[in-house]
């Protein structure tokens, strides 16, 4: 027997994401670039240095998936990678100017509308959404 209460939290996520993604995805689609291109650029900015080895970890994606993702965004300057000074067989990776320029604007309206709806909805709620999307990310670690 179908659960009517969680098809209904299925369609709430779905939508949800739509709204979360869907400024970004409009920039995104002017370059003909899909949400790879902006995690990418997202956990570059976050974590300057990160090698690609680690950045495949974080995204949850094979080498292959992130190749051409990571070389359009370095054909168009948005993104950059050097050799780490311990060793030298390691690539850091490191957003140029023009990258953290992108990157904000893609996250900027998302960072906007989790703000807007928190102080909305006040602690509570935000801290057991928090729960809830850790649990559901937990989760999906421990299955991949």
């Amino acid at each position: 027997m179908i659960d009517q209460k969680i098809e209904a939290d299925i369609e709430l996520l779905f939508y949800a994401y739509r709204a979360f993604t869907a400024q970004a995805d409009a920039l995104l689609a002017e370059r003909q670039w899909g949400r790879v291109h902006h995690r990418v650029l997202y956990f570059v900015a976050r974590n300057p240095g990160i090698a690609v080895n680690q950045l495949l970890t974080k995204l949850g994606v094979s080498k292959q998936a992130l190749h051409g993702p990571m070389k359009a965004l370095q054909a168009a300057k948005l993104l950059e990678t050097r050799s780490d000074q311990s060793d030298k067989r390691i690539k850091s990776l490191y957003l140029t100017p023009q990258g953290v320029a992108l990157e904000s604007e893609l996250t900027s309206p998302q960072r906007e509308l989790l703000q807007t709806i928190e102080s909305e909805l006040g602690s509570d709620v935000t801290l057991a959404w928090r729960q809830m999307m850790l649990a559901l990310s937990n989760k999906m670690i421990t299955k991949t």
